[in-house]
């Protein structure tokens, strides 16, 4: 069963997250940062993961430690549930439209993590949200996921479609990247022999 559950406490957040990467895409998200609980949502939705994520954090002194701390959380929960990755896909690309928003995803789950991140949200706030948390979410999410993300926008006007549109791009990459190849059940999608 390629599950996990986590609980990462610092003197910032209080987090738990639990995943079922052979899910059907179930989601019960609550942060106490609405438009991101909306965007997380996505992401279970669209990996078919799924994810139940608690968060207290400090929000009287912003949004940014519970963005980033929850990317670390579900990144350390997704490389626990996936193990040796044995069978897996590994590489996984989406070029996903959302009205005016075009937003390209690939990812490795290699092991070594590393963002490039192309995406310009032209405005600084999505509602109240700092829309540079997005990038500071997929940062965390990668680093600690161990995962190779590139996230490219090729075209965008609204800042709410271009976020939503890398999360999902992101999301079905994911899905992609964690089917197991029935031709390969049995073997490390490497040929190191390990990932």
């Amino acid at each position: 069963m390629r599950r996990a559950t986590l609980t990462r406490t610092t003197a910032e957040t209080d987090i738990s997250v639990k995943l079922n990467l052979d899910g059907t895409g179930v989601y019960d998200n609550q942060t106490g940062v609405g438009f991101f609980d909306h965007m997380l949502d996505q992401l279970a939705r669209h990996a078919l993961i799924d994810m139940t994520v608690r968060c207290k954090g400090d929000l009287h002194i912003d949004d940014h430690h519970t963005v980033e701390d929850v990317g670390i959380a579900i990144g350390q929960a997704l490389s626990r549930a996936v193990g040796d990755k044995k069978g897996i896909q590994r590489y996984g690309s989406c070029l996903l439209p959302m009205d005016d928003a075009l937003v390209r995803a690939a990812l490795d789950l290699s092991g070594r993590p590393f963002l490039v991140w192309n995406v310009d949200l032209p405005t600084p706030k999505i509602g109240t949200f700092d829309t540079e948390l997005v990038r500071e979410f997929f940062q965390a999410l990668s680093t600690h996921g161990g995962i190779t993300l590139h996230v490219d926008m090729l075209h965008g006007l609204n800042s709410h479609h271009i976020a939503e549109a890398a999360f999902k791009a992101v999301a079905r990459a994911l899905r992609i990247a964690l089917e197991v190849d029935a031709r390969v059940a049995d073997a490390i999608p490497s040929t190191k022999g390990s990932l």
